[in-house]
């Protein structure tokens, strides 16, 4: 599987591999990466699912997409980002499905999908507890030697599961920009105490758009990068 630009409108796009995109994250041209194509499941690869548990089928659906990566190893990371540690069993008994994501019965034929069991309790751990994990792997297979430094502005939730999920990865460090005044006591403390040898996190004075702005500015300045 292929990626390709948003941006790029040439006869012929330029693609790079899922690992690539990965590393990468935003194409050159600034554009976002689409795969070439949708995979399509067939009935059989449905009734497989229903006999998986949740970490096997994230790891299913994901080595359709990411075909670059061996699915041992994509699995590997499936049962570890989704790991009970991770994402706790509910109890409640009015819940029932597979964690990290439990369903509960509300009334009649409604039914809610549970997606704040995770280490934040924010709906976000569910793609930031995997990702770094894609983007560790990605660096290996790239063969990148250089740490890759992540920079986030944070209204509220984004800025701890962002933490939480790349806290001690292999090849990462992350920094998180949040406005003084524009998140929660809880999220702030939320943020300021998460450990981890890679993780920095910068309160700025002023508003959301403030910090997102600065944010925006260095990754503009080519000098710096």
């Amino acid at each position: 599987m292929l990626y390709y630009s948003t941006r790029d409108t040439a006869p012929s796009p330029r693609t790079v591999t899922a690992a690539e995109a990965i590393k990468e994250g935003l194409a050159p041209d600034g554009g976002l990466y689409l795969p070439e194509s949708v995979p399509a499941l067939s009935p059989a690869d449905f009734t497989a699912l229903l006999a998986m548990d949740y970490p096997a089928r994230a790891a299913f659906i994901l080595s359709r997409y990411l075909t670059d990566y061996d699915p041992a190893l994509l699995e590997e990371d499936c049962r570890a980002a989704y790991s009970p540690e991770k994402f706790p069993m509910t109890a409640d008994p009015a819940a029932f499905g597979q964690r990290p994501a439990p369903i509960r019965a509300l009334e009649g034929d409604v039914y809610a999908l549970e997606l704040w069991h995770g280490p934040t309790s924010a709906f976000k751990d569910m793609a930031l507890q995997i990702m770094p994990r894609l983007l560790s792997r990605a660096l290996v297979m790239t063969g990148e030697r250089r740490t890759a430094q992540i920079l986030v502005a944070t209204s509220g939730d984004t800025g701890k599961a962002a933490l939480e999920g790349y806290r001690d990865v292999e090849g990462v460090a992350i920094t998180v920009f949040y406005p003084t005044g524009g998140v929660s006591p809880m999220q702030a403390r939320q943020m300021q105490t998460t450990r981890g040898g890679n993780v920095n996190v910068v309160a700025v004075r002023g508003n959301f758009d403030d910090a997102q702005n600065g944010v925006k500015r260095i990754f503009a300045d080519r000098d710096l990068a």
